[in-house]
């Protein structure tokens, strides 16, 4: 009897592990085909990631390579456009600049014909004004004469017999100023020819014109102080070329000239020294005044104040 029932006991328990078993080995298959089914799947997802990466990386750097392209052609557009934006600005610049310097020289040419039509017309009025700011009265402690400002830095041509035996001379201008005229900066007398320096700013200077071109006839004005009579003017004409003895050219007009004109300026209807008026013939003869040739002048007192600009700078 007792094992009957330990039979049955032993029966109960076998069929209650078997399915308990069979429930575990189906569980534990289960879980071993989720695992490789994830491991597959996180294999397979990182396989793709990886592949992305790569497909992302050949992207970023063809991106940029062809960022870098496109920063290197807007980088040469730029220094192109800015290159030729410059040289529009020079050119157009310089256009200003040529059409400023046509303009000055037309508006300069218009004035000098205004004057010479003027001259022409009626008398020298219109350039007597402006020839008078650069004539000086040339006193000494022994006399007087005149002179050109022929150099805005100072220097005066004038006749050396007006400053021979002096011990001070002084140049007055026709604004009024006195300076002292003591330094010589050279002379030649075979042919009367002195350049005096002052020291002054402001200065306004003739020019020289070419004696060569005067024509017997030519109007003209002598400028100086005849007579101890500051800054007069003396019209006339030429009247013939006459060669020294020394071999200057010399002008030959009929403006009077007196005592106080030597050294003076000869003036042509342009407002330029043509001659340095130089001596009067004397006795009964009248209207025979004569005026060394401006390029004989002019050739003189450069040689002068060049050679004295020299000794300066040594």
């Amino acid at each position: 009897m007792m094992d009957k029932k330990i039979q049955n006991i032993m029966l109960v328990i076998l069929l209650v592990l078997i399915p308990t078993g069979s429930l575990l080995f189906y569980f534990n298959y289960s879980i071993k085909i989720a695992k490789q089914d994830y491991e597959a799947k996180i294999s397979d997802l990182s396989k793709k990631t990886a592949e992305n990466l790569q497909d992302l990386g050949v992207r970023i750097d063809a991106l940029g390579a062809n960022l870098s392209s496109q920063i290197g052609f807007v980088d040469a557009s730029l220094r192109s456009f800015k290159k030729q934006n410059q040289q529009e600005i020079k050119t157009l610049s310089d256009l200003i600049d040529e059409i400023e310097r046509q303009s000055d020289i037309r508006l300069s040419e218009l004035k000098n014909e205004l004057k010479d039509i003027r001259i022409k017309s009626a008398d020298f009025s219109a350039i007597v004004d402006d020839v008078l700011q650069s004539v000086v009265s040339v006193q000494t402690n022994v006399g007087q004469g005149s002179g050109a400002i022929i150099d805005a830095k100072g220097y005066i041509v004038t006749n050396v017999h007006v400053i021979s035996g002096a011990s001070t001379i002084k140049a007055l201008t026709y604004s009024g100023k006195t300076y002292n005229a003591n330094t010589i900066a050279g002379y030649d007398p075979d042919a009367d020819i002195a350049v005096l320096k002052i020291d002054a700013t402001g200065l306004s200077a003739l020019d020289f014109g070419d004696s060569g071109e005067v024509k017997v006839g030519e109007k003209v004005i002598a400028a100086g102080n005849p007579a101890g009579l500051a800054f007069t003017v003396t019209e006339g004409i030429v009247s013939a070329f006459r060669l020294g003895s020394n071999n200057l050219k010399y002008i030959q007009t009929d403006v009077p000239i007196n005592p106080g004109n030597s050294g003076g300026p000869l003036i042509n209807t342009k407002g330029e020294i043509i001659g340095i008026n130089n001596f009067k013939v004397g006795g009964d003869f009248e209207g025979l005044g004569f005026a060394i040739s401006s390029n004989d002048a002019s050739r003189i007192a450069s040689k002068i104040i060049s050679d004295y600009e020299a000794q300066q700078n040594q």
